[in-house]
């Protein structure tokens, strides 16, 4: 049913302004008038697809989405009257999503069949885990553990954001900084050099080449750099499972600490909704993000189906998570071992950032620095060749 927005006036004479769902423009009015008000401008909300860079929608609202029908389907209202009231308290494509949503529920079609046609807001293990609570009778706990597992995964991608701002407003700042010395500043010092018919120092001759590439070069050093940002793009979804085991290598395990998290806490939650393990295993792979393990774990998948043991078939994972999974096997609790190695691993993944961190700041300082002397360095070497000639 479609939306359309509205002004106008209550009986008081006070305006008004909101929206209402109606099955035309005509029927729209008639519902406003019945209600009491006297439309002065009606017109259908414009829909607007999520596809595109800047029209994304905001997935960070799906945990506390989820934690609201929750609390609603808990507290006893009906599934419509749970989804109509969430509708009404959000704006603009959610909005516009609930309201379809409520609407194929109401034409007949489950909730999770529903929730597949916005595979950008709701990931496949959403759909699943829907779909097993609709089976057993106990959505709204199932909703519930979801929206815990939702918040956890919205902190620690948070706490990834949190820790890439730092370094890149570092990065960024050293950039402009090198870049306003290198065209405005250096060129008006080093200019005195040129005029000089005695051979500068090597230094000097590289500082005052750098300059002049800023100075006349400088849409070519943007070019480039978009370039480059672009080309890095385009390799990186082509050789991405060469690049993702590249990750997998890097000093400081920090992402490492990342991916087993992510694993080791979708797993557990799979399997404590019910989830069968060879559909669990799947799903936990696609959360990962890195699709070097992706591969590990799907090939992990086929041998599970055939009969041997999950920790036996994760080649290549830390034998700790191995070890931690072979004890869960034995002893029956694979889940709650499975939650127990991913706070473990994201305290760890926590641990890591704030140690490289804290190694940054001064690596930076001392880069800037080393920069800075050898500008120096290259300014004051001709200046004391030009005194040594003048005595």
């Amino acid at each position: 049913m479609p939306i359309f927005q509205y002004k106008g006036y209550r009986t008081d004479g006070s305006e008004a302004a909101g929206s209402i769902e109606a099955n035309s423009l005509k029927d729209a009015v008639l519902r406003l008038k019945d209600s009491g008000l006297y439309p002065r401008d009606v017109t259908e909300a414009a829909y607007k697809d999520s596809k595109g860079l800047f029209r994304r929608p905001d997935i960070s609202l799906l945990p506390s989405t989820t934690r609201q029908l929750s609390t609603l389907l808990s507290s006893g209202a009906p599934l419509m009257d749970a989804l109509n009231s969430l509708s009404e308290e959000n704006k603009g494509y959610w909005k516009n999503m609930l309201v379809n949503i409520k609407e194929k529920v109401a034409g007949g079609s489950s909730l999770s069949k529903a929730l597949e046609e916005y595979g950008n807001i709701f990931p496949v293990f959403y759909v699943n885990m829907v779909a097993a609570g609709e089976a057993s009778g106990n959505l709204d706990k199932v909703l519930s553990r979801m929206s815990g597992f939702l918040e956890a995964q919205e902190n620690l991608k948070s706490k990834v954001r949190a820790s890439m701002i730092y370094p890149v407003f570092m990065i960024c700042v050293g950039f402009i900084v090198l870049s306003f010395l290198f065209t405005f500043v250096i060129p008006k010092i080093t200019r005195i050099f040129k005029d000089t018919a005695t051979a500068l120092p090597f230094i000097t001759v590289i500082l005052i080449t750098i300059s002049d590439i800023f100075q006349r070069y400088w849409w070519l050093l943007i070019g480039l750099l978009l370039g480059g940002i672009t080309g890095f793009r385009r390799m990186r979804e082509k050789k991405r499972v060469f690049l993702d085991k590249l990750i997998l290598r890097l000093p400081g395990n920090i992402l490492q600490s990342l991916y087993y998290g992510r694993f080791a806490r979708t797993l557990g939650f799979l399997l404590e909704g019910g989830l069968p393990v060879l559909r669990a295993l799947e799903l936990s792979a696609k959360s990962i993000g890195n699709q070097a393990l992706e591969m590990k774990v799907m090939e992990a998948g086929k041998h599970v189906a055939e009969g041997a043991r999950l920790s036996a078939s994760l080649e290549g994972f830390p034998p700790v998570l191995l070890q931690l999974i072979s004890t869960g096997e034995r002893s029956g609790q694979l889940i709650e071992i499975l939650k127990n190695a991913a706070d473990s691993y994201e305290e760890e993944f926590s641990r890591r950032v704030q140690k490289a961190l804290s190694l940054l700041e001064p690596a930076m300082v001392l880069f800037m620095g080393l920069i800075v002397g050898l500008i120096v360095l290259a300014v004051l070497l001709p200046i004391f060749q030009l005194n040594q000639l003048v005595k």
